[in-house]
């Protein structure tokens, strides 16, 4: 089941790394949950950032600028479904 976003919510941004084990969690997420994920919230920005050796991690944007950062190193793609929930709502 796909989260929807909460209200004070204004983006989130998916940072990993295309080869890297820490990554793979992420990268499972993206493959199994993004489409899911977009249906479910289609005109909230979502960026995926890859970059060669880029530790896995999760940025939220909230009201007034205000940003939180969450990593996903060795999470596997459960795990980041559900700190993306716990964070967008």
């Amino acid at each position: 089941m796909a989260a929807r976003f909460g209200s004070k919510l204004r983006e989130l941004r998916i940072h990993l790394c295309q080869k890297s084990a820490a990554s793979a969690g992420v990268r499972d997420f993206l493959a199994q949950h993004y489409v899911p994920l977009k249906q479910a919230n289609p005109k909230f920005p979502i960026l995926v950032r890859e970059c060669s050796g880029a530790n896995p991690v999760v940025w939220a944007r909230y009201e007034r600028g205000q940003e939180k950062s969450f990593s996903l190193e060795g999470q596997k793609a459960e795990d980041v479904l559900s700190t993306i929930k716990k964070i967008t709502q």
